[in-house]
């Protein structure tokens, strides 16, 4: 291990390293992006080391890994709601096409989202360099932080899972 979480995102996770992980959820663990540059990005990242895609699980463990996205999801869009009047929706994807390891993208949109990324996946502000190092998640995020961790552990409460 490097020390660098990001050269294992489950298994510093796992091991309580990880300082993006936001709240341990049933299948794994919410993180906030390392990048903000939708502020409320986040990710569920599986508890599996081995589980490289959905499928990979059995299918009982399936449908709790796409219900705590689902409860993720839900965090994020309360907060991003309340935090920003041009808030529009959420977008949920597991795509899996760079990390080799099952995470799904939880991933806030916006109304002053350029108009030229807007009807495309989030990844488009990366493909088209509108994410710069001003966009890394830092000190500056601390209260987006806790006000994801504490709607989460609502929207936990509420669900009961």
């Amino acid at each position: 291990m490097t020390g660098d979480y990001r050269a294992d995102y489950v298994g510093t996770a796992l091991a309580g390293t990880n300082p993006t992980v936001l709240r341990r959820l049933r299948a794994g663990f919410a993180v906030i992006g390392d990048v903000q540059h939708l502020p409320g990005y986040c990710v569920l990242i599986t508890d599996d080391p081995t589980a490289d895609q959905l499928t990979d699980l059995a299918p009982a463990q399936q449908v709790v890994f796409l219900e705590d996205m689902a409860i993720l999801g839900r965090a994020v869009a309360a907060v991003c709601a309340r935090r920003d009047p041009q808030f529009r929706r959420i977008n949920l994807e597991i795509q899996g096409n760079t990390d080799a390891f099952l995470h799904a993208h939880v991933t806030p949109r916006y109304e002053w989202e350029p108009a030229d990324v807007v009807g495309w996946p989030a990844a488009l502000h990366h493909w088209t360099k509108q994410v710069d190092a001003g966009h890394a998640l830092g000190p500056q995020h601390d209260e987006l932080r806790a006000d994801l961790v504490a709607e989460l552990d609502r929207q936990v409460a509420t669900t009961g899972r």
